[in-house]
């Protein structure tokens, strides 16, 4: 049987959005939100709290959701695609092999065979470890068993408890979100730690956070508060920009659109940190113009191209008259992005299995891909190091895709 811990908190867990982002998304609203997930965070690290619900957020893929459909009562397996507007369920092998293919069909077929063995009354959805895809590999000397279900590798030292655990099942995932609801297209998501009972053949790893050993000291904290306090301010010269953004982020022309996809679009193509305000408002708005200038340059009429030119120019003009706010929106983004920095630096210091980036020259330490904080109200948010895993997850090829 299996029991979660968590809070109800949203519709389906499709998508997980980045703390800093979340001041451009909901603006000032926003803001406020990433403030006090960081100092929930930091009062959990000081000992002065336990207010945060955290889970770690393992580097797993792809998603799987399975259980029993409370349509029907019958067990399936999948993909995210199961929340398609046309769902891609899978109660056999044979609907698995109609609505994927290739490793994805695979590791769905092992996935069937085995989860349904277990005692999964709801539904739950969770990140794929391994299948059949275990390697034997050796690092610094000492040889491990590792699985790579992404951009990190996991390694255990080759004969602990663990790694025989590990080599013996036939697959591994680790469960951190529980569906309920009476119809498919109208479930509640539960985010948080998913535990129940697994067998030789699944092994089910824990997403639970044990912050128990690890605290800050003093110096730590005076630097963490710093950053906070750098945030509030500018946040509060930002949130007029930011809210005005936040109401048609959804519009890919729109200011507050571009803002959050540049943010991405350098962490893909820049080795350097986000820490020059100045440098990273005058990278935007030159990001910005090359954008609309390449979605004019696609339209071959005169009439197909009027409404980026329009968009280009209005943008622009937005821009350059509001280079203060814009200022203080980067500003906020970065500092924010600082602050959760310092927290992931700390907290990645409880491990029990190795974490490494496979590089040409061998195997690199890594930090595990992050966390996922959650709050009542707000929702579900990830705390991950873009500069680092998001870098390597953007640019590195995909084994399972």
């Amino acid at each position: 049987m299996f029991n979660f811990k968590g809070f109800v908190t949203q519709d389906k867990n499709t998508h997980l959005e980045h703390l800093e982002d979340d001041i451009i998304n909901r603006g000032a609203v926003g803001g406020d939100n990433a403030v006090n997930f960081l100092k929930s965070v930091r009062n959990m690290l000081a000992g002065t709290g336990d207010t945060a619900n955290i889970t770690v957020k393992w580097d797993g893929a792809p998603a799987i959701i399975c259980g029993i459909n409370p349509e029907n009562g019958k067990f399936f397996v999948g993909t995210k695609s199961v929340f398609n507007v046309t769902p891609k369920i899978n109660y056999t092998v044979r609907d698995i092999n109609k609505n994927h293919g290739g490793v994805v069909a695979q590791k769905l077929t092992v996935c069937l065979a085995q989860l349904s063995r277990l005692n999964i009354k709801g539904i739950l959805q969770g990140d794929l470890l391994f299948t059949n895809d275990l390697k034997d590999i050796t690092i610094d000397g000492e040889k491990m068993v590792s699985f790579t279900p992404n951009t990190i590798t996991y390694a255990i030292p080759k004969g602990s408890n663990l790694a025989n655990k590990i080599s013996k099942a036939k697959m591994g995932i680790v469960f951190h979100t529980q569906y309920n609801g009476k119809k498919m297209d109208s479930l509640s998501a539960s985010f948080g730690t998913v535990q129940g009972s697994s067998n030789r053949n699944v092994f089910l790893a824990s997403a639970g956070y044990k912050e128990t050993k690890v605290m800050f000291n003093k110096g730590e904290l005076s630097k963490f508060d710093a950053q906070i306090r750098m945030a509030e301010g500018s946040l509060r010269k930002a949130a007029p920009i930011l809210n005005l953004m936040s109401k048609n982020i959804t519009d890919d022309l729109s200011i507050g659109y571009r803002l959050k996809t540049f943010f991405n679009h350098f962490i893909r193509n820049s080795n350097s940190s986000m820490d020059k305000v100045s440098v990273m408002q005058k990278q935007f708005r030159d990001y910005f113009e090359s954008i609309m200038q390449a979605e004019i340059d696609k339209r071959k009429t005169a009439k197909g191209k009027e409404k980026f030119i329009k968009a280009k120019k209005d943008g622009l003009q937005f821009i350059d008259k509001n280079k203060q706010a814009l200022y203080f929106a980067i500003a906020s983004h970065i500092t924010i992005g600082l602050a959760k920095q310092t927290l992931l630096q700390k907290m990645s210091q409880v491990q029990s299995i190795g974490n490494f980036l496979r590089t040409s020259t061998g195997y690199k330490v890594t930090a595990p891909e992050g966390y996922v904080a959650v709050d009542k109200v707000a929702g579900a948010i990830k705390l991950v190091d873009r500069l680092e895993f998001s870098r390597q997850n953007f640019t590195m090829p995909k084994g399972w895709n």
